[in-house]
């Protein structure tokens, strides 16, 4: 704990603020290479921001989606509208769905812009007050002295700030359990690289980047005994959707013994899927493949299949963490004691 803020210790950065009149998004496509921020006034503007990836990671995508509904009600637009093309932008992270719910619910209850700002204000705290409780219940689970690998970006970015699955890595780090910290790139947008390897280093966490196929090797060495990811969207079985390559990993940490945690606040969980068959997964431009940093890297007239996350069955999961408790063994029976029973379609 820092004695100065009163706040966890590793803790500095906020990437998703509001302004009042606007929303300030740190502009994540420009790390580490520069800190630039991008204001968006309205709706459209934040639903294009979500699609350009210029704010990503679940809890954030639904944070600023709610900004951009009071945006909408601040400048007297048709909120249904607003609510349409929001909802649009990305179809795999349920938190996106979750927070334009409750701006809905309010809504229909006849709230205004001032309203509308309340609620988005509790939606963005109560992610942040979720991730420093997940922080200190994962942490808890981890062996003084362990090494883990983790997976795309799941920080103070990717988040109201601290993280999900990075957040157990800053509590962890500060209580001494984490001695190792290994990041995945993250290809092919290199969030792991551009991003965590940043967050960390600007926090003062040392922490080592390995290639993405470089992590069943690394587990294989005994250097890591956790693997921590968060997640977009849980099923009520425990099915996981996380960003692509998450499958694989947990693949790899059950053949070499090593734990697998998956860190989620309880907004991710989504009861009214099923299984994770039914998690509509994300195909982005093969474009993204097929390029680096404005060059062509493929042969011409090459194809590309570029999905953007996979889903971990909940067999392969050893414990998943919210803020509500930490689960052993999540699957449907331990889901629906803590969340409820599934949603019915």
């Amino acid at each position: 704990m820092d004695s100065r803020t009163g706040t966890p210790a590793h803790d500095s950065l906020r990437a998703v603020q509001w302004r009042g009149d606007h929303l300030h998004l740190l502009d994540q496509r420009r790390l580490p290479v520069a800190e630039e921020w991008l204001d968006c006034r309205d709706a459209p503007e934040v639903a294009q921001a979500i699609r350009d990836l210029v704010v990503r990671g679940a809890p954030a995508i639904g944070i600023a989606a709610a900004w951009g509904v009071v945006l909408a009600a601040q400048r007297g637009n048709a909120l249904d509208d607003a609510l349409t093309i929001l909802r649009a932008a990305r179809p795999t992270a349920v938190n996106l769905m979750a927070a334009l719910d409750r701006m809905r619910a309010r809504i229909d209850a006849g709230a205004d812009a001032a309203d509308l700002a309340r609620e988005a204000q509790a939606i963005q705290d109560e992610d942040l007050a979720a991730n420093r409780a997940m922080g200190v219940l994962g942490a808890a689970l981890i062996e003084p002295g362990s090494g883990v690998l983790t997976h795309c970006n799941t920080g103070s970015l990717a988040t109201a700030g601290y993280g999900t699955a990075l957040g157990v890595i800053r509590a962890g780090f500060s209580a001494g359990n984490i001695a190792r910290v290994y990041a995945g790139e993250t290809r092919p947008w290199l969030q792991g690289a551009r991003l965590t390897m940043w967050e960390l280093q600007r926090d003062g966490i040392p922490a080592t980047l390995i290639a993405d196929s470089a992590g069943a090797h690394l587990m294989k060495s005994g250097q890591v005994q956790w693997v921590i990811v968060g997640a977009d969207r849980i099923a009520a079985n425990g099915d996981t959707a996380n960003k692509i390559g998450t499958y694989q990993l947990a693949i790899a940490a059950r053949y070499h013994g090593v734990q697998f945690m998956v860190v989620a606040p309880s907004t991710t969980v989504d009861m009214a899927t099923a299984t994770g068959d039914a998690i509509a997964i994300e195909a982005r431009d093969p474009l993204e493949l097929l390029h680096h940093a404005g060059q062509r890297t493929v042969a011409e007239n090459a194809q590309a299949w570029n999905p953007v996350f996979d889903v971990t069955p909940h067999e392969l999961i050893d414990v998943l963490v919210t803020e509500r408790r930490t689960i052993a063994r999540p699957d449907a029976a331990a889901l629906a004691e803590v969340f409820g029973r599934p949603v019915a379609h």
